[in-house]
């Protein structure tokens, strides 16, 4: 006799163009029988982001392809980031009917809905499963106070799992440290739909992208895609990329938020500004283009649990420069063989590296072929397999 799939609810904060193909993965997964419930559908309907502070709506398909609901949110104020900006008490229902085997979180602690469905499953004795991809405990906002909290509120918290999910293992390395202990740790590596962007690539015209662009052929292009934001550090990109002597070298920021204006006055100051474009925000459909078009993705945050453009630019072709904060570093980062990785805020070291880069472009084109075999072996089913793994070992009592 055939063994019933697994009941699965997943509960998300929103619709996510990375978490879509997923979805859609999983519900046609016979082992599986999955139901996701969204906070809102912040991504999927156009509206401002307040970081990229231009309207935003997504240009990929993000709600075909598995069943969905949107739980209806009682906030007052109403929006992803903050913690009472999703209060879905429908989510007390659906995990206390005990319809689902398993329920998998991905809100985040903290938001209030979290907190429901934490409660709600310990009630009915369902497994829960949550995770983090974060891989250290130091805060965006640097303070000091927070990192002495998760200390001591982190281990008690994710004790409370029967499975932590985290997609990289510098998480595993995280969750390690903090005493989880190791059969209650998932590695799901964060993954996005390989074939999609393999396909997309294909089809750029690179030399169209950069006449467009008004870019030389042959110049050594550097690409920062992401909002503007002062965590994300454009500025010390902009800063780095000036100290470069070699003049074939261009910089492309594909993103919006609100260091722009900041970002083109100091291009002008420090008269990089012809060697500069401005792409503003880039929808999905825009980015293999643009990504295809360019030879080095930098991404010089101080705070980056993760970082899925580095997978997204790695597909089509470009090697990745990174902070020793960027999550994706861990596995994907190979010093000197996909990219680099060099300690957030030290412009002198990233101008080193591009200064090297620029001065043998064949060098940063061959690490970006590397990088995109590499890829191959990052494929979307091993991202499920390991996701149903988890949950399978969260029903074992």
């Amino acid at each position: 006799m055939n063994k019933r799939p697994v009941r699965v609810l997943f509960v998300a904060s929103h619709p996510v163009q990375y978490a879509s193909p997923i979805f859609c993965r999983l519900a046609s997964d016979p082992r599986v029988e999955i139901q996701v419930a969204f906070c809102t559908l912040q991504g999927a309907e156009a509206g401002v982001d307040p970081d990229f502070g231009v309207p935003v709506k997504w240009d990929v398909p993000l709600l075909e392809g598995f069943p969905w609901i949107a739980m209806r949110n009682l906030s007052p104020r109403p929006r992803v980031g903050s913690f009472f900006g999703l209060i879905n008490t429908q989510v007390w229902s659906l995990i206390r009917r005990r319809r689902f085997d398993a329920v998998v979180v991905y809100t985040g602690y903290m938001y209030f809905t979290f907190w429901i469905a934490l409660v709600a499953a310990k009630l009915s004795g369902v497994p829960i499963l949550f995770g983090t991809d974060a891989h250290q405990l130091e805060s965006r906002d640097g303070k000091r106070w927070k990192l002495r909290v998760k200390g001591h509120v982190w281990p008690r918290l994710f004790k409370l799992a029967s499975q932590v999910l985290v997609p990289s293992s510098g998480g595993v390395a995280l969750m390690r440290s903090l005493g989880i202990p190791e059969d209650r740790i998932a590695f799901t590596p964060y993954v996005v739909n390989n074939d999609w962007w393999v396909e997309r690539a294909k089809l750029v015209n690179r030399s169209e992208v950069r006449r467009r662009w008004s870019v030389p052929e042959q110049a050594l292009v550097i690409v920062f895609s992401a909002k503007l934001q002062p965590w994300k550090r454009p500025m010390d990109l902009l800063h780095a990329f000036a100290r470069v002597p070699t003049p074939d070298v261009y910089l492309i920021f594909a993103g919006d938020g609100a260091l722009r204006c900041d970002l083109e006055s100091e291009a002008q100051s420090l008269g990089v500004a012809d060697r500069i474009r401005f792409l503003g925000f880039v929808n999905q459909s825009g980015l293999p283009e643009t990504y295809s078009a360019c030879d080095v993705l930098v991404l010089p945050s101080d705070y980056e649990p993760f970082g899925v453009v580095v997978n997204e630019a790695m597909l089509c072709g470009c090697c990745a420069v990174v902070t020793d904060r960027v999550g994706a570093r861990f596995d994907l980062v190979r010093e000197g063989e996909t990219g680099f990785a060099y300690s957030a805020g030290d412009v002198d070291a990233l101008a080193r590296i591009l200064t090297t880069l620029a001065a043998d472009p064949c060098t940063a084109r061959r690490l970006g072929e590397v990088a995109r075999r590499q890829m191959e072996t990052w494929l979307p089913q091993l991202g499920i397999e390991k996701t149903i793994e988890a949950v399978e070992r969260s029903l074992v009592p």
